[in-house]
């Protein structure tokens, strides 16, 4: 595998599952991909929330993205365990916001003054299916 592996599949399945730790209580939500090549695997959120707030405190973080198949045979995941990096980079906070604007329909206001990118940059990242089920200590990892 490389990394361009899992950037296609991490692009294909674009809702995952984002872990991150509150003290020493883990929280897990789900979020969207905004977009992953070589240089990393981009995430927005909003300054005010707890997810924010979590990051910057302790930007290890851990994202299972699933490719949900109706046959549980097939099933997929990649995990992706890194550490991440906010994004300051005007253009793209702005293509983001261009991009999600239904939730400034859900906030009633306009969001992209609050908006932040944050990309896993550095990490450890491998598959799962269910061949791997007692095979874990096997499975192929890239360390990236």
């Amino acid at each position: 595998m490389n990394i361009n592996d899992y950037i296609s599949f991490a692009s294909a399945n674009p809702v995952c599952y984002l872990a991150t730790c509150d003290g020493d209580q883990p929280r897990v939500r789900t979020v969207l991909l905004f977009f992953a090549d070589k240089t990393g695997f981009y995430f927005g959120t909003l300054s005010p929330k707890d997810l924010s707030k979590q990051l910057h405190h302790n930007p290890k973080v851990e994202v299972c993205f699933y490719n949900n198949p109706n046959d549980l045979a097939q099933a997929k995941q990649m995990r992706l365990t890194g550490t991440v990096e906010f994004v300051n980079n005007p253009k793209m906070l702005h293509r983001l916001h261009e991009e999600r604007l239904f939730l400034d329909d859900i906030a009633g206001k306009d969001l992209e003054s609050i908006s932040e990118i944050f990309k896993v940059t550095a990490g450890d990242v491998h598959f799962w299916t269910m061949s791997d089920v007692m095979n874990e200590q096997n499975v192929e990892h890239l360390v990236f």
